[in-house]
């Protein structure tokens, strides 16, 4: 976001907190954290901040639109009520069952004995979800019950997500093919920005643990005209009538995960932001100005805004550290970011990275998320794992398939 916001042809400063190595080319990095809601308010006032725009969904889901907008200041995301749509997964399935919205079938549990009675009756794969905020990890696909029963168990006896699993959600496995749309909304406007699929397991060929995301592509090649209105009648307009029903309307970028089966689209989840990495590879594609379209959600003027998309494909390839998303050693030193600017149309957005000493190093799970443009996705493909390849530092980890199901050959 930072960097699409230095596109802009507007006079502007940019401020990121915390930051990282990348942003630090691009803005002045704050060294504050996103749960440190009183300095953020002072830093906003301090520097005479115009426009601020929530990234994580940490700290929507705490408050800090609320605190911004009880301060005077202009902001761009849902306030603690309507990021519960991610932070509260429990609350998602009752709305969407509320405003019958297509998704999957499963019930909310806060008791262990009760979760395990009710997976033991099943027969069928299901899937086990923390119901509070887990960094993208506490998503279980478990095709044998029997699998479901151990996660169950180290969710809510272990304690393995923390308070994210006091309540679980256990719902049917749906098969299909999982798609995802990202909406701008503000009041009653919603605006469709752009698709993609992003690759949740860690290895190759989907295997492997969960992750906040190794990459994606967009468009989806999926993502018909037809199957978008669909979506945008059956989910995105249900859900924001539901949510402003409820007492919270949605004011930020809505994104819906969604498993596209024979029946038609059901959703996986909500999100209260934009999806990482599937931000990356959307904002490589947007052709106008992403400051105008920030603006015009703060300022409830969505229908005035024009979005622009470049019709090339992008691809974004995560370069994690070895052992994500378990544990994993940081301090790694990176290596060949210098030769990327010799590939055309790409780009390496940092993630987990701090500059030590004049050396750009290691300090997350995801470090590095490499995307490309092209005019076809084997364009993109090949250009960004050119980057990919440059780029070194020790126990390097990433997929080499992505974007390959779309790719001509």
């Amino acid at each position: 976001m930072v960097w699409a916001l230095s596109r802009s042809p507007r006079e502007k400063q940019i401020f990121c907190a915390p930051g990282n190595a990348g942003t630090r080319r691009l803005a002045t990095n704050l060294a504050i954290k996103i749960d440190e809601v009183d300095r953020l308010v002072e830093a906003a006032k301090t520097h005479k901040i115009d426009l601020t725009i929530v990234g994580p969904e940490a700290p929507l889901c705490a408050g800090l639109v609320d605190r911004f907008q009880a301060a005077g200041l202009r902001i761009v995301g849902p306030t603690a009520a309507a990021a519960r749509i991610e932070g509260d997964k429990g609350y998602a399935k009752r709305l969407m069952k509320q405003a019958c919205i297509p998704t999957a079938e499963g019930r909310a549990f806060e008791l262990y004995e009760s979760a395990r009675e009710y997976i033991a009756t099943r027969d069928t794969g299901v899937v086990v979800k923390a119901s509070g905020l887990a960094g993208g990890k506490g998503v279980f696909v478990c095709p044998d019950p029997a699998d479901a029963l151990l996660v169950l168990e180290r969710i809510m006896m272990e304690r393995v997500l923390g308070t994210a699993g006091d309540c679980v959600v256990v719902e049917e496995l749906l098969q299909g093919e999982e798609l995802s749309v990202f909406a701008a909304v503000s009041d009653r406007t919603i605006y469709v920005l752009e698709t993609a699929q992003d690759y949740k397991r860690r290895d190759d060929a989907d295997h492997g643990p969960n992750t906040g995301g190794m990459g994606a592509y967009s468009p989806a090649r999926i993502a018909t005209d037809e199957l978008l209105d669909r979506i945008q009648r059956d989910i995105l307009v249900p859900i924001v009538d539901a949510m402003r029903n409820d007492g919270c309307p949605f004011q930020g970028i809505l994104y819906a995960g969604l498993m596209v089966t024979p029946g038609g689209p059901k959703v996986l989840e909500f999100n209260c932001r934009f999806g990482d990495p599937e931000a990356q590879a959307l904002l490589m594609r947007l052709d106008s100005d992403f400051l105008d379209l920030m603006e015009a959600i703060a300022d409830n003027r969505l229908e005035e805004v024009d979005v622009r998309w470049k019709p090339d494909s992008s691809v974004c390839v995560v370069m994690a550290a070895g052992g994500y998303p378990d544990s994993y050693h940081s301090g790694k030193v990176i290596g060949g970011l210098d030769l990327v600017h010799r590939i055309p149309d790409t780009q390496v957005f940092h993630s987990g990275t701090v500059d030590q000493n004049g050396l750009t190093v290691s300090s997350g799970g995801r470090v590095l998320s490499v995307t490309a443009i092209g005019c076809d996705v084997d364009t993109a493909r090949r250009r960004a794992y050119q980057a990919v390849d440059s780029i070194r530092f020790d126990g390097v980890h990433f997929r080499r398939d992505i974007g390959q199901r779309a790719a001509s050959s």
